[in-house]
């Protein structure tokens, strides 16, 4: 996997350097999830770090690219762009720049046949993976190491993070690692490597943490007693000596970690086919990062948690708070940096911190009552399983369907649909699965792109995860065709 940019990716960033520096009139169009988030604060740290003032950000659905407006001197889609038909309303006066990972539908030379300035840098183009070697907060961060600015790498780690790219191997890969390298440099980011791969390390009581596990559903899934005997029975102190508190998964000393990794692979290796036991490891091991400045035991402190926090503030329509705390925390680490405290900003973050706790809690519960119904409603067909989410916003039915997956069959992956919006009935579809499916080869990103685009839609994403738009009509055709491209692909076949 490539850990330094090609030396013709390395030209269209200098490129990319000239066009913002000798722009005035600036809008960016950036992603609705955390890469995008991170994305856009790379982009407008930058512009502020050179003195640009003239600038606009908005954060949007993919949907609506077709049609957005090329009014501004430089237009730059972030984490978007490369997959849409983003130059639609360009004249010739217009100047467009995309930074993205995904797809793309132009090839590197589209820029010599149009008669505007257009800029597109996606690692595709040079061989690189854009769903394990960097994504698009990764691609902005590049550029900001053009300009010098290598104290916002933390931001592409947690970009990274938030967009799975450790998911298949447990850890950043290709570029991902050069900025990690960076970020290290910095002080900004920490790597504890083969760490016990659990959500909430920092936040969670271990055995919470331990009954969330759903890869593949085990006793302790779902069951905070089961989990809380589990440690128990190990040996495991639940409780932290220091400050007794029960103890998180960051707290664990090598011996208990690597006792309570070897019984979860044991665990794991007994309900799954035998040709997966290679791969048992994968689901509890990995490194974890950390942000050094950022107090422990805090969601802050974990790019996964932290991640996740980016995702409730898009997913409850409130981009603007996941950016003003990534503005407020790049400036915070410019005056630590410089073993300084600044009161006004220290305030301004904790203003913010209560909106995000705010923001959270109320998703929290959203979510809650929503999973409910879902593991309830559950159908199960021969190679896939699925729910009606209807009444279920959109922007958050993946998050339900991943979370449900620990009530039906892990060895399946699950579908969930539901209406788009209020003013557009077509459906939006969402898929998850375990990352064991993934490890045999199968690409449920590209499945369900083809799918999707044979009745009329569009679709695509991670292997793991990933979604479609389709017409509301075409939903039990969808479910039948999904079905039957998976037919022979699965654990539940063996």
């Amino acid at each position: 996997m490539t850990k330094q940019i090609p030396p013709e990716m390395k030209e269209r960033y200098k490129e990319a350097k000239e066009l913002i520096e000798n722009s005035e009139n600036i809008k960016i169009y950036s992603h609705t999830d955390c890469d995008g988030i991170s994305s856009g604060a790379i982009l407008t740290s930058i512009l502020k770090k050179i003195g640009k003032t003239d600038f606009d950000i908005e954060i949007v659905n993919l949907d609506v690219l077709e049609d957005v407006p090329i009014d501004h001197e430089l237009t730059i889609f972030s984490d978007l762009g490369s997959g849409q038909p983003v130059d639609k309303n360009a004249s010739k006066d217009s100047k467009i720049l995309i930074l993205d990972h995904h797809p793309p539908l132009r090839d590197i030379d589209y820029c010599k046949t149009v008669d505007y300035e257009y800029l597109e840098i996606n690692p595709i183009f040079y061989g690189i993976d854009g769903s394990q070697e960097i994504c698009g907060g990764g691609l902005c961060y590049l550029l900001a190491k053009e300009f010098g600015f290598t104290d916002l790498s933390w931001i592409g780690i947690l970009a990274a993070i938030g967009d799975i790219q450790n998911g298949k191997t447990g850890k950043l890969e290709g570029l991902n690692r050069t900025i990690l390298k960076d970020a290290k440099e910095e002080g900004l980011v920490n790597v504890i490597e083969n760490d016990l791969s659990l959500y909430g390390r920092q936040s969670r009581p271990l055995f919470v943490a331990l009954s969330y596990f759903s890869d593949v559903k085990l006793d302790i899934t779902n069951d905070q007693n089961r989990a809380l005997d589990l440690l128990k029975r190990l040996g495991i102190n639940t409780r932290n000596p220091v400050n007794d508190t029960s103890i998180r998964a960051c707290d664990l000393n090598q011996k208990d970690k690597f006792k309570l990794i070897k019984e979860l692979i044991g665990m794991i290796t007994r309900v799954i086919p035998s040709k997966y036991a290679i791969h048992a490891p994968k689901l509890v091991m990995g490194e974890s990062y950390e942000f050094e400045n950022e107090e422990k035991y805090t969601f802050l402190r974990d790019a996964s948690e932290f991640s996740t926090a980016m995702n409730a503030c898009v997913r409850n329509n409130r981009a603007e708070v996941a950016l003003k705390l990534l503005e407020l925390t790049i400036m915070r680490n410019e005056i630590l940096n410089e073993d300084n405290v600044s009161i006004d900003i220290e305030s301004d973050r904790a203003l913010v911190l209560d909106e995000l706790d705010e923001i959270s809690r109320a998703h929290r519960y959203y979510l809650r009552v929503n999973i409910e119904k879902a593991g309830n409603s559950i159908v199960q067909k021969d190679n896939i399983q699925y729910f009606d989410g209807e009444g279920i916003r959109s922007n958050v039915v993946g998050t339900i369907a991943g979370m449900a997956l620990s009530q039906g069959d892990w060895r399946k992956p699950i579908i969930a649909f539901t209406q788009v919006s209020d003013e557009n009935d077509d459906l939006k579809i969402s898929l998850r699965c375990s990352k064991l499916l993934a490890y045999d080869g199968v690409h449920f990103g590209s499945i369900i792109r083809e799918v999707a685009q044979s009745l009329g839609g569009n679709g695509g994403g991670h292997d793991v995860a990933c979604g479609a738009y389709i017409p509301k009509e075409k939903r039990d055709e969808f479910l039948n065709l999904m079905n039957e491209k998976l037919e022979g692909r699965l654990a539940i076949d063996n």
